[in-house]
């Protein structure tokens, strides 16, 4: 229903992923019966988890790690990775400046040019240990950097920005990409976001999406909705981005998965999401937190180095045990922040979900107490929910 914010200005409300619940039905199920097996393209997983293309999440060895453990990680081909032949000593001083001097510190840092011959190195390590390589770049980035990574024989492509869609405008003096066009062209599956509305989704799959990336802002580095203003709530955008999926598989055979991607921490809010309609998620910060991961304890988003404007920030998210212990468990913590596939097993055995199909398909109650309500001792004693 239209709320009038006033005369001449309508508005549709919104809901993040903090304000609802799932509802169990009349059957539950044992979790080790959950089936949780997704795929994009060609690529099939166990796991519906994604990490982010940031630099403080993933680099070669998660990439690996991740494919290991039956997940997937996606390397930022305009990042760190790409612009030093040793990243090491730079994500030494990322994590090792104030806060004061980050933004300055990350400006120079990522004025370094891209270098190609890096691209073809990190995609050959990756895939020389086994790793499934799966690698994003802005659209200007996949347009200069395509034919190289096609070359190099990338498993995925995930051409990523703030806002994406087939209706760009450019100055004269600048090159579109045509998405239609480059997804033809790629040999491998090539993903498209971030969205949050059910007609550009619908595009960017007519346009030949493998997958569609839906979220603007809410991740835990990114600033956007507050430095720009922009974005839809997770909830009410992965339910519209769906419902584009749905029409489109009903009007063309052609099934394309929504991944959301960001603004998630627990396994409680994974299974929210799949809930609302997606089939994967992508994370980062949760990832940022393993011991494995690059950053060092930190985690900042991929705009932030931007010439011009702060676009996110660089937070402390500390180390809390490896990735294992982060995507499959055991969990050693209490807040819903380890073992996030046991997570997503246990909700959809509770909720009575055979797949992530049925788990689509469970009822959804708008519930903004349902993280404080009853967790007085949680709160005062900053325990599991408390925290």
């Amino acid at each position: 229903m239209d709320i009038q914010i006033g005369r001449g200005k309508m508005a549709r409300r919104a809901y993040g992923i903090d304000e609802i619940a799932l509802v169990p039905g009349q059957r539950t199920l044992d979790p080790s019966l959950a089936e949780t097996h997704w795929q994009i393209g060609s690529i099939k997983r166990e796991i519906p988890i994604i990490a982010s293309a940031m630099d403080g999440v993933v680099d070669v060895r998660m990439a690996v790690l991740l494919s290991q453990l039956g997940a997937l990680g996606v390397l930022n081909l305009e990042g760190i990775q790409t612009r030093y032949a040793d990243p090491n000593p730079i994500l030494e001083r990322i994590a090792s400046v104030g806060s004061q001097e980050f933004v300055p510190l990350m400006q120079e840092l990522y004025a370094e040019p891209v270098k190609p011959e890096l691209i073809t190195q990190r995609i050959q390590e990756i895939k020389q240990q086994g790793g499934i390589a799966a690698v994003s770049a802005t659209p200007a980035g996949a347009s200069k950097y395509g034919s190289i990574v096609a070359n190099a024989g990338a498993d995925l492509f995930f051409v990523q920005a703030t806002v994406v869609s087939t209706a760009h405008l450019s100055p004269e003096s600048m090159a579109n990409l045509d998405l239609a066009e480059f997804c033809r062209e790629m040999p491998m599956p090539v993903v498209l976001g971030n969205c949050v509305t059910y007609e550009v989704t619908l595009n960017l799959m007519k346009a030949g999406a493998a997958a569609v990336l839906v979220g603007i802002g809410p991740g835990a580095a990114c600033t956007s909705r507050g430095v720009l203003g922009v974005g839809v709530p997770q909830a009410t955008a992965i339910a519209d981005c769906a419902a584009a999926r749905d029409d489109y598989h009903r009007e063309t055979g052609n099934y394309v998965p929504v991944i959301a991607d960001g603004g998630l921490i627990t396994g409680g809010d994974i299974c929210k999401c799949i809930a609302c309609g997606a089939d994967g998620v992508m994370i980062g910060s949760p990832f940022a937190r393993a011991a494995e991961a690059p950053g060092r304890g930190f985690h900042w988003g991929m705009a932030t180095p931007s010439p011009v404007l702060p676009r996110g920030t660089r937070i402390r998210v500390g180390t809390t045990g490896t990735l294992e212990q982060i995507l499959r468990g055991p969990a050693q913590l209490d807040d819903g922040t380890h073992n996030f596939l046991g997570a997503l097993k246990t909700s959809m055995g509770t909720l009575g979900a055979k797949n992530l199909k049925e788990m689509q398909q469970v009822e959804v109650v708008i519930a903004p107490s349902l993280l404080t309500e009853g967790k007085v001792y949680q709160k005062a004693q900053q325990l599991g929910m408390g925290k």
